[in-house]
């Protein structure tokens, strides 16, 4: 599916799962926000070579030269064909995408500790049973067992601190005072949320971001996925593809 006529300056580009389960990338006008006139490519699959072979065969090269801006999550498959589809354009990485890798991997960890906490108590209750004792769950000031505790935390960690019920900040205070990394982890999430978020100027959010990589770079836990995040995203390219967004954005 392919609508040529709908090329625009400002597009985006990301990748889409429907009902089949079947992949498939999409390349939208930035500027129809979504309504009718939007939708410029759809194509099956997300592998580079042939998304770039397709699109290049069916977009004239005079409209993909003029494109701008390319908006992209952080996938390298997305910027390999947005590179060699749309050269002129600067590819800039949508901090929603960002911000959403750190709150997966914060649930990661956590998903992590609950599994921890399950295999244990699976193990007393077994121990219990062969000795022929009852088997007690440790129960926090909350109500909430080890397992509970870390399955019922899954939306507060989504949430900033001033959204959370009465029964969500209780049960944050023990979560965190349980688990300390989680707790490093959630507030260095809300910290990165916050420099996008102020209207500072970027020279001041370029030593926000430096003092908030220094905190990352020294804290001993190394999550995998949060440090993909760091990896492939250094601090002037989280900047600068926000920063360059709201030129344009103002700009428009």
């Amino acid at each position: 599916m392919c609508f040529p006529s709908n090329l625009g300056e400002h597009l985006s580009i990301d990748e889409t799962s429907f009902s089949n389960g079947e992949l498939y990338t999409i390349v939208t006008n930035k500027d129809g926000h979504g309504k009718k006139g939007s939708l410029i490519a759809m194509i099956k699959g997300t592998k580079s070579d042939d998304v770039c072979r397709w699109l290049l065969r069916k977009l004239p090269v005079g409209k993909r030269r003029k494109v701008k801006t390319i908006t992209l999550d952080m996938s390298g498959s997305m910027s390999r064909i947005a590179k060699k589809c749309f050269p002129l354009a600067k590819q800039i990485i949508d901090r929603f995408h960002v911000q959403k890798e750190f709150k997966d991997a914060l649930q990661d960890l956590r998903i992590q500790y609950r599994w921890q906490a399950m295999e244990a108590e699976n193990k007393e209750i077994r121990k219990c049973k062969k000795e022929r004792t009852e088997f007690k769950a440790e129960i926090f000031s909350n109500g909430d067992t080890r397992k509970q505790l870390l399955a019922r935390s899954r939306y507060l960690l989504f949430k900033n601190p001033d959204k959370w019920s009465v029964s969500q900040r209780q049960r944050a205070e023990i979560l965190f005072e349980q688990y300390d990394d989680i707790k490093q982890f959630y507030y260095l999430s809300l910290r990165l949320g916050q420099i996008y978020s102020c209207n500072s100027k970027k020279d001041e959010a370029r030593v926000n971001m430096a003092l908030w990589f220094n905190d990352v770079e020294e804290w001993e836990y190394r999550l995998s996925r949060f440090f993909v995040v760091i990896i492939f995203c250094p601090r002037e390219v989280l900047l600068t593809s926000h920063y360059e967004k709201r030129l344009f954005e103002h700009a428009s």
